[in-house]
């Protein structure tokens, strides 16, 4: 199946200039040496990040509908041009790049554009092909975070469509298809929802972020950092979360005996999203190959928490401490802004979108 742009939106379009006040960065929150800028303001809905091998990075988006192409044609690490290069999607949250081809994830399909940098050169809007549709169509927990593994292949979660329920065999996964979208196969279970994940640079195994339960409190049960060294593992849900709780509805005696834990809590509720290795050479040694993780903030704690981009510094493959890296965008009760991924950069800086700002950021290490 041939995905055409529209009648009426032909050409790529540069999104228009959104009128706002600057966005307050003094109020961000790092560790020594490292400083905040903006690398474009003009994203509505930015959600996933991906990177072209021309530079180009793409962002994704939920609600909005559209995938942006952001390009710094200068090299000040500022995005010149914003265009919008696919538009009217159902939740096209997921972006991949892959042998010089765009990879789109909708709620239900994924759509490859191939030769992507070749077609944004025309002017005219990229044509993609689906190469997979067969994911559920609901839209709860359904908007999917994608990405490449060492393998050459293309991970794909499949969220619950609810809060808590019946282990259901459509959903609660995290799969892989072929560039293709051939060899469809389910690699994890017992995995509620998860929008972020990737692979040790060195071993090619699989980490992900998996979002807990709600109504349980404000403190139970903590978002998950999950590892998964080998295909079939079940991570709990909805049996026992984060390897601690047994659900009052679903559990049974010895549940979370019987599965995966996580290997390390994070803050319960924290809406832990896009996760990445640091795998650049600008932050200082101790960065290197450590976690960065997107909280996208509580949506009904009543102290609300997250909102942040967090570290979990690894001694191998073992968790030893879960810090705070980036904090500011909640003031009080209050939040201006919500990061949603991380992204490391050619250069080693980190990019951080932020959906409710409508930004994407770098953070660079700029020296004691």
């Amino acid at each position: 199946m041939t995905i055409t742009p529209s009648p009426t939106s032909q050409n790529i379009n540069q999104a228009a200039p959104i009128p706002q006040t600057d966005l307050p960065l003094n109020l961000i929150e790092l560790p020594p040496g490292f400083e905040i800028n903006i690398y474009s303001d003009q994203v509505p809905g930015a959600r996933s990040i991906a990177q072209g091998e021309d530079g180009t990075i793409y962002i994704g988006t939920r609600r909005n509908g559209v995938v942006y192409a952001l390009k710094d044609l200068d090299g000040n690490h500022h995005a010149e041009t914003v265009q919008i290069i696919a538009r009217d999607l159902n939740s096209p949250n997921g972006v991949a790049v892959y042998n010089g081809a765009l990879y789109v994830a909708e709620i239900n399909r994924i759509t490859r554009y191939d030769d992507i940098a070749a077609q944004l050169a025309s002017g005219s809007m990229p044509v993609g092909r689906v190469i997979y549709d067969d994911y559920p169509n609901d839209g709860h927990h359904g908007w999917k975070f994608i990405r490449f593994g060492l393998d050459g292949k293309l991970y794909i979660p499949q969220g619950v469509p609810c809060n808590i329920c019946a282990e259901d065999e459509r959903y609660g996964y995290i799969s892989r298809i072929n560039p293709d979208g051939g060899g469809f196969e389910v690699v994890a279970r017992g995995v509620r929802n998860s929008v972020g994940f990737d692979f040790h640079p060195q071993t090619g195994e699989l980490w992900f972020t998996d979002n807990g339960r709600d109504w349980l409190g404000d403190d139970l049960p903590p978002d998950e950092l999950n590892y998964a060294p080998t295909t079939g593992m079940h991570f709990g849900f909805p049996y026992c979360h984060a390897g601690l709780y047994v659900d009052d509805e679903f559990g049974f005696p010895g549940a979370c005996q019987q599965y995966t834990p996580p290997v390390q809590p994070l803050g319960p509720h924290v809406a832990a999203l896009g996760m990445r290795f640091y795998t650049g050479q600008m932050f200082p040694p101790e960065y290197a190959q450590q976690i960065f993780i997107a909280e996208h903030g509580s949506w009904n704690r009543s102290v609300p928490i997250g909102y942040r981009v967090s570290l979990v510094r690894l001694d191998g493959n073992n968790p030893y401490h879960y810090e705070t890296f980036a904090s500011g965008w909640l003031q009080g009760f209050e939040a201006w802004g919500r990061p949603v991924d991380v992204h490391v950069m050619p250069d080693g800086a980190l990019l951080v979108s932020d959906d409710l700002a409508g930004a994407v950021y770098r953070i660079s290490y700029v020296g004691q």
